[in-house]
């Protein structure tokens, strides 16, 4: 073989050939510039992690939001912290202490607010309650205010037996009094505690008339003093929460549970679980392509030289970072990963088309310019092309793929010349050998063969496989949950879950803004009536109606309750025979009474109440000793009781309430619905469960109708996705274009630009396709995918046309040369990296890594399959 005459050709061999001849002399010098490289990006380059900054400023959404923290900025990269509890007393208590707690720390938290806690709701809280719910309460009340003041005297198991066993008395006597709630109350408590998992009585619900059950929780918000300068911006706060949760008693063991969620919460352990599943698939990946590139290169000098011309190009593309952008962000991290699905690629060209022309015996000072000249111009037309789809990501309104689009465009470039610098002059010292199959592999040639022998039917496959595709295309959807992209087992994400089923506490609702009393009332009436609107909250709803009538009411109550207070309780031995013989006396109370009011309507809950003592009675039997019987009963006690005082004493407090207007509204309330410069806070509720996408379009779109300036987590993902649609179509229509004028330019032939793009988009129509039949959704990570699909695609497609063309390879030889094997062994190495990346707990990676390794099968099928069959019918047409 010798060099072609045309000028680009000698140019890259006389390249190659003085890099070999300067081999010592270029190698110091890279690894004095990769020295250079590593101190000055080390010293200089950063992370944001604020995912805020990933879309222009200037998107419409993102304007709106921005009014939104300054009118309002506890609610900026807040902590959402939910206390569980068995008891809504227990659960009240524990709020309490850590929103206290929360705020003595200024060293990591700007303020914590809990609006239930605040003493103008715990005054007050009655008044929010309606009629119905108000005259329920009074009525249990009066039921149980006999029992409530002989426990305030003495508030022992015995008392609380003892005055249960008259009123059983009464009832079965003929009196009409309500005891459904105590008894079942009871019963419940003594079963849980039978069972081994307490739960403390809650006199709250029990004056409520309601039945005690499941969790109770309480919401507690925070804004945290993130460190931006940190990859794990919130990682300080989040350890001080946990720490001031220990403190207060909220240990693993005890009855309240913290759980932490809120968007600083969910950004740190979707950043967390991303970067922990991008490192278990990176040591596979890394064990995976050194496996395919010992099965492609067969010797460790030319694994040691692919091996540093990726080295050396990431630490040049990262200095290049650092000094055209100045750091990296979410998507722009993920650079390296690119680099070495692509950068990779043209070091094992170069090497297997070099080793391809060593077969002939010639000295490597004569096959190296050879293979120069030969892959050169190739490698640069893909550089060129795979740059250009990176670049036209820079004029979107997606700052962080456009960041992405200029690091990882330009570090194409900086592969090429490492490529054709390092790789040459690595020779010198590790010269590739001639490769001999590890085995027969004419099993593999009868296969690569038969689109030769059945060239009709891979056009028919390839017209029904484009057919359907075509038909699958509108179904191609983008998944707009940011959830969905998290790892589904992180605490934030199980939470924030949780409060998406409960309506009354959902996070994900949206936010108007307005900036009058009247603007406020018009767009609440309108906002109610949608029907894609389940409620509608402002600080006018803070000021209930019927306050008269509903004062009436409470003062009742307070008349009702009289002047209740506990004794302090002292700490007496449990007396277990007067303890079990209240009991028994109970138990006999309630078999008297079933059996001579059997179709009474409380005779199902004394039922329960007996079988609960019964079981009760049969355990203290079962305990051998006295101590332990003591120590039961004492845990009985304490769980029937002690929350009594508790439940009285808010009580108390909210028998206090007065009337109050918009005015008196405090401070520490007001501030959450009403900003200092006089803006309102609108607060917009779903109808439907907002996890399903079209849910979503219509909750926001129906609310956008109303109020475009609206702002909030469904806006935001629903804008945010839109946006970067929107901005994929517009630098997939740039980088189209620039490529088409690229390959028309370096190709110099419109036949041969036509046939590097078809395979390319054959694979892109096809891959499309395949999500829809996996059901894989395109999102805000996997999105990425699709400009290293395009690379692919690009540098498979020119090596093979350019071989074809440049080389005159007939289709039976072309399949067996070092091109066809250099894409395969790219595409395995490919494979290999990022399909590792499906097993990661990230959600948003692993369906990146899958959308990757179904886009490089395919091309790999359009380009090894069609594509050589359209070269033989282009090249027999040309023959004629």
């Amino acid at each position: 073989m010798e060099i072609s005459n045309g000028a680009g050709n000698r140019f890259f061999a006389r390249w190659t050939a003085f890099s070999y001849q300067k081999a010592i002399w270029v190698i110091v010098l890279a690894v004095v510039i990769a020295g250079f490289s590593v101190l000055y990006t080390v010293n200089n380059l950063g992370v944001h992690t604020d995912t805020t900054d990933m879309l222009s400023e200037d998107v419409p959404f993102r304007i709106n939001h921005k009014r939104y923290k300054e009118a309002f900025p506890q609610y900026e990269d807040a902590l959402l912290l939910v206390v569980d509890a068995p008891a809504p007393e227990l659960a009240h208590a524990a709020a309490k202490r850590l929103t206290l707690y929360l705020q003595n720390d200024k060293d990591h938290f700007y303020e914590a607010s809990y609006l239930s806690g605040d003493p103008f709701f715990e005054q007050n809280g009655l008044l929010y309650k309606n009629i119905s719910e108000l005259e329920n309460i009074t009525d249990q009340l009066a039921a149980a205010q006999p029992l409530i003041a002989r426990l305030a005297e003495n508030l022992t198991l015995k008392t609380f037996a003892s005055v249960l066993t008259e009123a059983v008395d009464e009832i079965t006597q003929g009196r009409n009094l309500e005891l459904d709630g105590v008894f079942n109350g009871m019963s419940a408590t003594l079963d849980a505690r039978l069972t081994g998992i307490p739960r403390a009585l809650s006199w709250q619900i029990l004056l409520d008339g309601e039945r005690q059950t499941g969790l109770y929780q309480e919401l507690v918000l925070t804004r945290p003093k993130h460190d931006y300068a940190q990859l794990f911006a919130a990682e300080r706060s989040l350890n001080a929460v946990r720490e001031a949760a220990l403190s207060i008693g909220l240990t693993q063991d005890a009855p309240e549970q913290l759980r932490i969620t809120g968007e600083a919460a969910l950004a740190y352990d979707e950043l967390h679980s991303a970067m922990r599943g991008a490192q278990d698939a990176g040591m596979l990946a890394l064990a995976l392509v050194v496996v395919v590139l010992l099965i492609a290169l067969r010797t460790a000098g030319a694994i040691i030289t692919v091996m540093l011309s990726l080295v050396l190009g990431l630490i040049l593309t990262a200095a290049f970072a650092t000094f055209a952008v100045g750091h990296l962000n979410l998507i722009s991290i993920a650079f390296a990963v690119l680099y070495i699905g692509l950068g990779v690629d043209y070091a094992i060209h170069f090497l297997l088309r070099h080793e391809e022309i060593r077969r002939t015996g010639a000295p490597v000072i004569q096959t190296l310019p050879m293979a120069g000249s030969d892959i050169g111009r190739a490698l640069t037309i893909c550089a060129v092309t795979t740059a250009i789809g990176f670049y036209a990501f820079i004029p979107t309104s997606y700052d962080g793929v456009a960041e992405l689009g200029i690091i990882s465009g330009s570090g194409m470039i900086i592969s090429l010349l490492v490529t054709l610098t390092i790789v040459p002059a690595l020779q010198r010292f590790f010269p590739i050998q001639p490769i001999k199959p590890l085995i027969s592999v004419r099993p593999l040639h009868t296969a690569l063969e038969w689109p030769i022998h059945a060239r009709k039917s891979v056009y028919i496959l390839t017209v029904l496989a484009v057919l359907l595709s075509v038909f699958a295309l509108p179904k191609i959807r983008f998944d707009y949950n940011l959830l969905n992209l998290n790892d589904p087992r992180a605490e934030s994400v199980m939470t924030f879950r949780d409060l998406l089923e409960n309506a009354e506490d959902s996070p994900w609702h949206i936010i108007a803004l307005a900036d009058s009393r009247n603007e406020t009332e018009q767009l609440v009436q309108q906002l109610s009536e949608l029907p894609e609107v389940d409620k509608v909250i402002s600080i006018l709803d803070f000021v209930p109606d019927d306050q008269e009538e509903k004062l009436h009411l409470i003062e009742e109550m307070a008349m009702t309750l009289g002047p209740i207070s506990f004794t302090s309780a002292t700490q007496e031995r449990i007396d277990v025979d007067l303890q079990r013989a209240a009991l028994l006396n109970l138990q006999s109370a309630l078999t008297r009474f079933l059996d001579e009011q059997p179709a009474h309507t409380s005779a199902h809950a004394a039922k329960n109440l007996h079988a609960s003592i019964l079981g009760l009675q049969q355990q203290l039997d079962a305990l051998n000793e006295n101590v332990a019987r003591e120590k039961l009963l004492s845990a009985i006690e304490q769980d029937l009781l002690h929350l009594l005082p508790v439940s009285i004493h808010r009580l108390q407090l909210a028998l206090n309430a007065s009337p109050f207007t918009l005015q008196d509204i405090p401070e520490s309330v007001k501030l959450h619905w009403l900003s200092g410069n006089g803006v309102y806070r609108i607060a917009v509720y779903p109808a439907e469960n907002i996890n399903d996408n079209d849910a979503l379009k219509r909750f926001v779109r129906a609310v956008q109708h109303i109020t475009p300036g609206a702002t909030g987590v469904p806006v935001i993902s629903l804008e945010a996705g839109k946006a970067v649609v929107d901005a994929f179509i517009h630098a997939f229509s740039l980088a189209f274009i620039g490529v088409v004028v690229a390959l028309l330019i370096l190709l110099r032939n419109i036949k041969s630009a036509v046939l590097v793009l078809v395979p390319l988009l054959l694979a892109a129509l096809f891959t499309g396709a395949v999500t829809v039949l996996l059901g894989l959704p395109f999102n805000f990570a996997n999105v990425i995918a699709l400009p290293l699909i395009l690379g692919i695609g690009i540098d498979c497609s020119v090596h093979m046309v350019h071989r074809s063309r440049n080389n005159g390879e007939a289709y039976e030889n072309l399949l067996y040369t070092s091109t066809a094997r250099a894409i395969f062994y790219s595409a395995l190495t490919t494979m290999a990296g990022f399909g590792s990346l499906i097993f990661s707990h990230h959600q948003g990676t692993a369906s990146m890594g899958l959308l990757l390794l179904v886009g490089v099968v395919l091309t790999l099928v359009c380009v090894l399959v069609i594509l050589p069959v359209l070269l033989h019918a282009a090249d027999n047409k040309r023959t004629v």
